[in-house]
């Protein structure tokens, strides 16, 4: 059965990379769904692994305001009714992580490549970025993406990393070395109480492992599906009923499932457009 939220009081918070875009950073499907949530006043929050950086240069191409959790849910951010902008910090910074990777990477006896240590080649190769952009995927505050090793090598990861009480994360393409209890689900619980609305409706949308988290934590929880269909890690959730699954890949999915989950906010903003 699906459910819909009927609260004018609720946000929307998204995943980007593979989810509101798709691999080759395309959200144009997803753009008019999202300019509907706007006129209807539903905060569009975006809930990423891209750095501050990355994510206000995507918020001014669509005119959002609202804030904006980033790293994996390393920190916060936003902006006043001023427009002066706000950060909140919520684990260690990079220069202290930083070097966790590169012991983890000894003991582990696998190469664990960081993020800001790649070329332009092999951005452009593994992630599709280069220049400018990679740099600044690559200038990071609160976390240490990384080339992830091979199957049995996370696993021993995982170990390793908890014995140091940190956290590692698995999104779709690197790993994400990040501090003791850091997450999107923790980062989102964060934000409402800083923004003093513990009541708020969350409509969640991820489509990978490091989403989890956030998709566990929200009142109506949708993944999307990539080309060949939903990561497995998800599948749990999905086949339980706890969440949902988009019709389409992407930005599409993205669309169809706010729509239909959301109609009495987007027939609201049709009669008023």
């Amino acid at each position: 059965m699906t459910n819909t939220i009927s609260t004018p009081q609720w946000w929307v918070v998204t995943d980007l990379d593979g989810t509101l875009m798709d691999h080759h950073y395309d959200w144009s499907p997803a753009e008019p769904a999202i300019r509907r949530l706007q006129k209807a006043g539903i905060p569009v929050i975006p809930c990423t692994s891209k750095t501050a950086e990355e994510v206000i240069r995507f918020r001014h191409e669509l005119d959002l305001h609202d804030p904006f959790i980033v790293e994996n849910g390393g920190a916060i951010h936003g902006e006043s009714s001023l427009g002066e902008p706000w950060d909140l910090p919520l684990g260690p910074d990079w220069a202290e992580l930083k070097p966790q990777l590169s012991t983890l990477e000894l003991e582990l006896g696998e190469p664990l490549r960081a993020l800001d240590e790649l070329t332009d080649a092999e951005g452009e190769r593994l992630l599709g970025l280069q220049g400018d952009v990679l740099r600044q995927a690559q200038r990071r505050r609160c976390s240490v993406p990384f080339v992830p090793p091979s199957a049995v090598g996370r696993q021993r990861l995982e170990a390793l990393v908890e014995q140091r009480g940190l956290t590692v994360v698995q999104g779709n393409r690197l790993g994400h070395l990040l501090g003791p209890g850091i997450s999107k689900g923790n980062a989102l619980q964060v934000l409402k109480q800083h923004l003093n609305q513990p009541d708020v409706a969350v409509l969640a949308l991820g489509d990978s492992p490091n989403d989890l988290p956030l998709l566990e934590a929200a009142d109506l929880a949708v993944v999307v599906p990539g080309i060949e269909g939903p990561h497995p890690l998800l599948l749990p959730g999905l086949n339980s009923g706890r969440f949902q699954l988009a019709g389409a890949a992407h930005g599409a999915g993205w669309a169809e499932a706010v729509q239909r989950l959301l109609p009495p906010f987007f027939n609201k903003s049709c009669q008023s457009s």
